[in-house]
């Protein structure tokens, strides 16, 4: 279903005016650390003032000074159907008239998890309330599983804020590593390995080294926090096989690319093709339709081990929330093929005009996608595409700051860091593309003359 994207009344034209934004911002900053509550959104990376938003309708943002944007960030996913789908309100307001949270079970988180477990291959689903909690559990779930204690992740993968898992990699292709924030003590992230993205050699090697204390490795499908940066063929595979071989479980992290990717996530694009599966997954963002929901999930015998039925506890007051079951289960019951067909049609047009663009204008850069989600490095390439963090460092940061600067000037808002994934919804029509295809040559310039002044 392709919901309609804006009056034909909204003005055309750049924006004009941040003075609320600005005079909230400063207000925010006297009660809020740096302002915000999530980082990203502080515009430290790109610099300025961060925009306030009012309200959202289709595939429009409006902020508190009138300004009016489309919106290529959608919540950081969730909005697969842009913003204030009818059919989902409606059903979210049917389920606040019922009331809001019981502290019981409830109708809609039963239905929700059938929808999940005939959608990936996981047998069973607990709910939670935020991906970290989905990535933590899944964690203590497999050392609890195989009584063993070693994590392993990718540099560049991003899990979430557990301690153990903010970690940065040592001098070695397997080094045990070090806290990669204050605030996360030794002891937290001593038992994490952090690898090279895309590197079956390092995989191997600590596998050599550490098999027999690996409880887990833990991977985004398909990684969207440095970027999109989509799995080498066979990876994933091989990363199931290798786990599989050595008594670990591999943990899939589809809080992301969990039905935004595809139909079946960033698993349907490759491990249902390959005929293998994670032993956990882990899932977020468009199954909770906008509001804050996730989960973990994987073979019945693993899960079987969690609380009440096994000794491994987990517990969440507001898990498996009625009003966010409700607006998950409304959400991917209206995803069909037709929504992903649309989202991936808009998502290539997009792609194609910013590579188009950005070389027009002498601009160094790479374009990379896996399924609907589509990131523009501004990297050289000459050095070949963007296989793992280091690689993904290069990125101009500075050219892409007067990029973005640009864009939103023009009434586009793009993620504002150079890390992050490009996201459109099924209500990016042919007015809202056309307002991001007639921005990019100008944006294009802009970094181009930052290229310049550097």
């Amino acid at each position: 279903m392709v919901t309609s994207a804006r009056p034909d009344s909204q003005p055309s034209g750049p924006t004009s005016g941040t003075a609320r934004s600005a005079s909230l911002f400063e207000r925010a900053q006297a009660v809020t650390p740096g302002g915000v509550n999530s980082p990203v959104r502080a515009f430290n990376a790109v610099g300025g003032t961060p925009r306030f938003i009012r309200s959202a309708r289709g595939a429009w943002l409006t902020d508190v000074d009138g300004n009016e944007y489309v919106d290529l960030i959608c919540s950081w996913g969730p909005m697969l159907l842009g913003h204030g789908h009818p059919e989902v309100q409606a059903a979210v307001a049917a389920a606040v008239a019922r009331g809001t949270s019981y502290g019981t079970p409830t109708e809609p988180e039963v239905e929700l998890a059938e929808e999940i477990v005939a959608r990936t291959p996981v047998d069973r689903v607990r709910f939670v309330s935020s991906g970290t909690e989905a990535t933590m559990s899944a964690i203590r779930l497999a050392r609890g599983f195989t009584g063993r204690d070693v994590v392993l992740k990718f540099a560049g993968c991003y899990h979430g804020h557990v301690d153990s898992l903010l970690a940065s990699a040592g001098s070695g292709l397997a080094t045990f590593a070090v806290p990669g924030t204050p605030g996360v003590p030794e002891s937290s992230t001593a038992l994490t390995l952090v690898l090279p993205y895309n590197d079956r050699a390092a995989v191997e090697k600590a596998f050599a080294e550490h098999g027999e204390r690996i409880a887990c490795l833990i991977t985004e499908a398909a990684p969207g926090n440095m970027g999109v940066v989509p799995p080498e063929p066979g990876f994933n595979a091989f990363l199931a096989e290798t786990c599989a071989r050595h008594g670990a479980l591999f943990i899939s992290d589809e809080v992301m690319t969990g039905f935004r990717a595809g139909r079946l996530g960033q698993w349907g694009l490759d491990g249902a093709r390959e005929g293998w599966r994670p032993d956990l997954m882990t899932f977020g963002k468009v199954m909770g339709g906008g509001f804050p929901a996730a989960a973990f999930g994987g073979r019945a015998d693993v899960m079987s081990r969690l609380a009440p039925e096994g000794p491994v506890y987990q517990a969440g007051t507001l898990s498996g929330n009625p009003i966010a079951t409700t607006a998950g289960l409304t959400t991917l019951r209206l995803a069909t093929d037709e929504v992903y067909a649309h989202i991936d049609a808009a998502g290539e047009t997009i792609k194609a005009a910013a590579a188009a663009a950005l070389s027009e204008a002498g601009v160094p850069h790479v374009v990379q996608s896996t399924g609907t989600m589509f990131s523009v490095f501004f990297t050289d390439p000459a050095d070949g595409p963007v296989r793992d963090f280091a690689d993904a460092s290069r990125t101009d940061s500075i050219a892409f700051a007067a990029f973005f600067h640009a864009m939103l000037d023009r009434r586009v808002y793009l993620p504002p860091s150079a890390y992050e994934a490009w996201f459109l919804s099924s209500a990016h029509d042919d007015r809202a593309v056309q307002t991001v295809l007639d921005a990019l040559p100008e944006a294009a310039e802009a970094a181009a003359r930052a290229r310049e002044e550097v």
